[in-house]
């Protein structure tokens, strides 16, 4: 018996050899894209090394047009994208099934988004929400997420008429991206135009969103992106017009502003600040920073008792307007979109210092503007 299974054991390793964790899981990348206001090649999938940084083309979508925000489902089954963003008329939000076997997406449905030029997707940590900010005409939208992955119409659409003291970016509400809490109760609608965080109630019996609160911050600042802390006790802004950091305390629905952060290098007429996120160990938070006199990542490391931050430096991108980026959930490589360079430029993260290595890895895409990335279990 001792003999058959010693033989049956050698027979597998003959046959499938030894099983490495490459083998076990597959990482997917998956690039979303300016398309030149018209239908064409908008969103990429790779997959992606783990352990050279490398990133292999499997499919791309090219029937759409400006698919310049991607949103991966929690579980990662599904894919949300806007379309026709950027454009003169109401925009859409697609859907897809992620086939990891394949290494390939499988387009579901579309609805329309309510709203002029969709910029940003959030989905709540259930995965039955999602909602879409819309920055052109201030409105946010609110869809039910079917069991299939397909987008509902949209249940709600609320709109936002307010203004700010810089005249040429603030003249109206602008929402710039929204965030659920880790319990799913609250919703934080970042307005540039207006310089306030909007908080809301999500009513699930209802099924619609309940403003509660509005949260100003310094006149001309624009809120653009926001993050909570894995720990959920803190909350960072970052602003696009100041190019700053808010930092809050987060307790029971309520943020608390603690202090601000300047992410540029040296003082500037205008000021892009972009994306914000922090390395899954919650240890260090990133920025970008989109010219036109820098092109940066800027790195804190994080106090986890205070939630205050403190400067590591500054990375080049190598690329021009880095408008989006994204760290693989085991925080090894952070990814940058820069879009008008068009180039994804791969770094190696340090989990110490939280400081950043460019790899020779590049991955070349036109108009790239958002990144998302997610480790498969293939077993």
């Amino acid at each position: 018996m001792i003999k058959k299974s010693i033989l049956l054991i050698c027979l597998s390793v003959f046959l499938f050899g030894c099983q490495t964790d490459q083998d076990k899981n597959k990482t997917l990348l998956f690039v979303g894209s300016f398309t030149d206001k018209k239908p064409g090649e908008g969103i990429y999938v790779y997959e992606f090394d783990l352990e050279t940084g490398e990133a292999h083309l499997k499919n791309t979508i090219d029937t759409l047009t400006n698919t310049s925000f991607l949103k991966l489902s929690p579980n990662g089954k599904y894919l949300y994208s806007v379309a026709d963003s950027q454009m003169k008329y109401n925009g859409k939000i697609a859907a897809f099934k992620v086939d990891v076997s394949k290494s390939k997406l499988v387009f579901i449905n579309t609805q329309d988004c309510g709203g002029v030029n969709p910029a940003h997707l959030e989905i709540d940590k259930s995965g039955n929400y999602l909602t879409n900010s819309n920055y052109s005409d201030g409105s946010l939208s609110l869809f039910k997420l079917n069991k299939n992955g397909s987008l509902s119409k949209s249940l709600q659409v609320l709109r936002f008429k307010d203004s700010s003291i810089v005249k040429n970016r603030q003249a109206s509400s602008h929402i710039h991206s929204s965030n659920f809490s880790s319990d799913g109760n609250y919703l934080f609608a970042q307005d540039l135009g207006a310089d306030k965080l909007r908080k809301f109630t999500l009513d699930t019996l209802h099924k619609k969103l309940k403003q509660q609160q509005e949260i100003k911050t310094k006149p001309g600042s624009g809120p653009r992106h926001f993050t909570f802390h894995p720990n959920e006790k803190f909350g960072y802004l970052v602003n696009e017009l100041s190019g700053k950091i808010n930092v809050y305390n987060y307790e029971n629905g309520n943020l608390n502003f603690i202090e601000e952060y300047t992410t540029y290098q040296k003082k500037q007429d205008i000021y892009r600040a972009a994306d914000i996120h922090i390395s899954p160990d919650g240890k260090f938070l990133y920025a970008s920073n989109r010219g036109p006199e820098e092109d940066t990542i800027v790195i804190f490391s994080i106090d986890k008792k205070t939630g205050k931050l403190q400067l590591v430096g500054h990375q080049q991108t190598f690329g021009a307007h880095p408008r989006n980026f994204g760290i693989d959930a085991s925080g090894t490589f952070l990814l940058v979109a820069n879009m008008h360079t068009n180039r994804v430029v791969i770094f190696k993260r340090n989990k110490e210092t939280g400081k950043l290595t460019k790899l020779s890895n590049e991955i070349s895409v036109r108009n790239p503007s958002s990144i998302q990335i997610k480790t498969y279990n293939l077993y």
